[in-house]
């Protein structure tokens, strides 16, 4: 039997395209990208819209000022021959001018190619020849080179437009500021808005190649209705104001940024301000003082840690005082999930406990911080539940780039940590036999660019296959056990999910980060990366001598503690699920290197092809 939640009645794309088109018809201009910037705009005018650091400090661009560069560059665009339903693709990293950019391009009836900013070459060279992009937009003169060397194999390929107005020898090569005076001097001025009225909320929005984790990445088709629909369900769900700040940092080319930080902040009215790095992040959180956020685990991760070690460089009265209030805090946050009240007596310890303890986290991050979003990937639930026992909501949401991207995602009044929340209004979620998590909605894509028996393969029934497993509570709370392509079958035919034993290792301060090996093997074993100021703290508190971190990690003292380590986090789970054997690397597995997705996901494969030799070892 397959088990259904639904939110409505059974999704008729027809039906409800006819319904949505008839809102436009009678002046929902928001049914577009391009639409609802030109209403926020003349909603907003010299209010600001988005602040970045430029030259040491934070400069503000107002909603007049913005959508008229973009407005410019547009009529650059067209000055260019750019047509309805051209692609034109953004390499770089995150700014002001990667969103003017993307404004220009859909107002004008074309569709963007956002690119990851780290990618190499090769790796461009595959996008742009793939998406038949007719002009890329490059963020920096490094960007630019990566696509000069490429550029004779892309004869679609007509012009390249730096964004830091870089300049070239190369006549294929204008610099931003060039186009945007082509626009501001281009005769028929009249053109850039009679095509933002063309445009249709099922037209082409933009080509969102995954991260390619296997093979080459696939082109994900969405509509400017598949990006809005999703929009209009967040902020249906959880209160954005106005006046809000939100701090954006994931890479804008990833579609949880682009949707949550960016698009849903544009359509509340919200303040953008672009993080500088991952480096800065706590200063800019100081600077900022958001009220929001959107990240991956990955930085929960990090920041839980950073915590943690923080703690325990203090006095064993301090660490008494701390491990007192997360204690108090956890009780707090059990009965303020599950609407229950809280004691009076609890209340005053909660009370003491915030004074002591979490006011001074809370500052660090701004003092006005409403809630985090998650996202990307499998946050861990003890976590989630560390952060919400100091006072900070995580919300934790799932979804693919092919879904726009959020499917289900927990809410300030309804959360169950270790879960992905409900499905959003107007999206059904269902799961199959074989526990593979169905989706149908009007987020769902086109389809995938120039895949045909793909798409039909991942839009198999009228439902897209994601891919994921999964199961709801008797709540109705989705839980997500992991990728089905990830999912582990051992020798012995144990059906292992490797995300679950990941996450409760990577809780050990001892550990950064873990990738589980064992499929059709007869043991699991793992390559572990360990956190090297914590692991090199300790060693010198053992008296062990080391001159490099690979002699460190060979020591039989080193490989005792991770033996103790797995022994002890893994006792609660099932005899084949333990790890047996380990490697530890001696270095960060890195989206530079190759092993990360731009996401910061391990790539599995790439993982076990590169360290194949330290995998077949464990298993001799």
């Amino acid at each position: 039997m397959v088990g259904t939640l639904t939110n409505r009645c059974e999704w008729d794309s027809d039906r409800d395209k006819d319904h949505r088109q008839g809102r436009r018809e009678k002046g929902a201009v928001m049914d577009t990208i391009g639409g609802m910037f030109k209403e926020q705009t003349e909603k907003y005018g010299d209010r600001a819209m988005m602040k970045s650091k430029v030259d040491g400090a934070w400069k503000e661009i107002s909603w007049n000022q913005f959508y008229s560069k973009a407005r410019n560059l547009g009529l650059g665009l067209i000055s260019l021959g750019v047509q309805p339903g051209d692609r034109v693709a953004i390499f770089s990293t995150n700014s002001p001018q990667w969103q003017m950019s993307d404004v220009a391009i859909l107002s004008i009836g074309a569709a963007d190619v956002p690119l990851y900013a780290t990618i190499t070459a090769k790796q461009a060279e595959y996008i742009i020849s793939d998406s038949g992009s007719r002009v890329i937009f490059v963020g920096s003169e490094e960007h630019m080179d990566r696509v000069l060397q490429v550029k004779d194999n892309l004869p679609e390929l007509i012009k390249i437009v730096t964004m830091d107005n870089a300049e070239s020898d190369n006549p294929d090569v204008i610099t931003l500021d060039a186009l945007i005076k082509v626009g501001e001097e281009y005769a028929g001025k009249e053109e850039f808005d009679r095509r933002l009225e063309a445009v249709k909320p099922y037209d082409l929005c933009s080509i969102v190649y995954t991260s390619g984790t296997t093979g080459n990445p696939k082109g994900v088709m969405l509509t400017h209705d598949n990006f809005l629909s999703n929009v209009k369900a967040a902020s249906s769900l959880i209160t954005v104001n106005d006046t809000d700040v939100c701090l954006s940092f994931l890479p804008l080319s990833h579609v949880l940024e682009r949707m949550s930080g960016y698009y849903t902040s544009v359509f509340n009215g919200v303040l953008i301000v672009h993080a500088q790095s991952i480096d800065t992040l706590v200063d800019d959180l100081t600077d900022i003082r958001p009220h929001w956020m959107v990240s991956v685990p990955r930085l929960y991760e990090k920041v839980h840690a950073g915590v943690l070690a923080n703690v325990e460089s203090e006095s064993e009265f301090k660490q008494k005082v701390f491990k007192w209030a997360v204690g108090v805090g956890g009780e707090v946050s059990k009965l303020t999930v599950n609407h229950k009240p809280i004691p009076f007596g609890l209340k005053i310890k909660h009370k003491i406990a915030n004074k002591l303890v979490f006011s001074k986290i809370y500052e660090k991050m701004g003092g006005r911080l409403r809630f985090f979003v998650s996202g990307g990937a499998p946050l861990a639930k003890e976590i989630a539940e560390f952060f919400h026992a100091m006072g900070i909501l995580i919300l934790e949401g799932y979804g693919l780039t092919e879904t726009s991207p959020v499917i289900t995602c927990n809410l300030p009044g309804a959360v169950r940590f270790g879960t992905v929340g409900h499905p959003i209004p107007d999206v059904d979620v269902k799961i199959a036999p074989d526990g593979e998590i169905l989706a149908k909605g009007p987020n769902i894509m086109k389809g995938y660019w120039n895949r045909p028996e793909e798409t039909a393969e991942a839009l198999e029934g009228g439902w897209l296959h994601t891919g994921d497993i999964g199961h709801f509570d008797d709540d109705g709370f989705l839980h997500i056990t992991d990728r089905k392509k990830d999912l582990i079958v051992t020798a012995g035919g144990k059906n292992v999910a490797p995300q679950n034993i990941e996450n409760t290792l990577k809780l050990n301060k001892y550990i950064d980060q873990v990738c589980v090996i064992g499929d059709r093997r007869k043991y699991l074993s793992a390559l572990i990366v360990p956190s090297f100021d914590e692991l090199e703290a300790w060693a010198n508190n053992e008296g062990i001598v080391f001159d490099a971190r690979v002699a460190l990690l060979t020591d039989d003292r080193v490989d005792k503690l991770y033996r103790d380590i797995l022994a002890q986090a893994l006792v609660e789970f099932d005899r084949h699920e333990r790890v047996v054997k380990f490697t530890l690397l001696p270095e960060e597995m890195t989206e530079a290197s190759g092993l990360l997705t731009p996401t910061l996901k391990v790539k599995r494969k790439v993982v076990t092809d590169r360290f194949g030799e330290d995998i077949d070892k464990m298993y001799e």
